[in-house]
C-alpha cells in the first residue's frame, strides 16, 4: 500500500488471508503479549484493533481497525481501515460541522439580506473565511496523516504478521 499517493483522508485495503478467522484471532492473542510496549492489540468477534503503544504514540500516531470476514471459499477477507486517533477524529469531525454550520447559517442570511436588497458584503467575507477554514482543517489533516505514514507501515508489518 501507498499511502503517499492515496488522496482519501482514511486509507482502506482488502486482502484475501488463508487462515480462518478463528485462527487469525489466536494468533493475536499470542502476539498481544510479545509486541506490548510497542504496540497495542484490541479484538472483539471479528475485529481487531492495531495502535501504536503509549509510550510511542503521537498526536499524528494512526490506528488500524481489521475487520474479518469468512468466506464461502474457506478463506478470510480481510478489510482493513487506518485512521486517524479516534478522539482527535471527532474533534476534526466537531469542527468541520461547526465551520458548515457558520457557512450556512451566513449564506441564508446573505440570502436574506439579499432579496431585501441589502448590504450583503460582511455575510460574504464570513464565508469566505469559513472556506478558507475548511481547507486549512484539510491541510492540517493531511498533514497530520504524511507524518503518521512510518506508524502507518508498522502497523501494516504488523497485520501482515498476524494473517501469514
Amino acid at each position: 500500500m501507498q499511502p503517499e499517493k492515496e488522496l482519501q483522508l482514511r486509507l482502506r485495503f482488502y486482502k484475501t488471508s488463508t487462515k480462518s478467522v478463528e485462527d487469525i484471532i489466536k494468533t493475536c492473542d499470542a502476539l498481544k503479549d510479545e509486541v506490548a510496549p510497542d504496540f497495542h492489540i484490541k479484538y472483539m468477534e471479528n475485529h481487531i484493533w492495531l495502535n501504536i503503544g503509549a509510550r510511542r504514540r503521537e498526536k499524528h500516531s494512526p490506528h488500524l481497525h481489521v475487520e474479518l470476514d469468512k468466506m464461502e471459499d474457506g478463506n478470510t477477507a480481510v478489510n482493513g481501515l487506518f485512521g486517524p486517533d479516534p478522539v482527535l477524529w471527532t474533534m476534526f469531525m466537531f469542527l468541520h460541522f461547526i465551520v458548515a454550520g457558520v457557512f450556512i447559517i451566513f449564506l441564508m442570511i446573505a440570502y436574506s439580506k439579499w432579496t431585501l436588497e441589502q448590504n450583503f458584503g460582511f455575510d460574504i467575507v464570513i464565508m469566505t473565511l469559513m472556506i478558507g477554514c475548511w481547507a486549512a482543517l484539510y491541510y492540517i489533516a493531511r498533514t497530520m496523516r504524511r507524518k503518521g505514514i512510518p506508524q502507518m507501515h508498522e502497523l501494516e508489518d504488523l497485520m501482515d504478521r498476524i494473517l501469514s
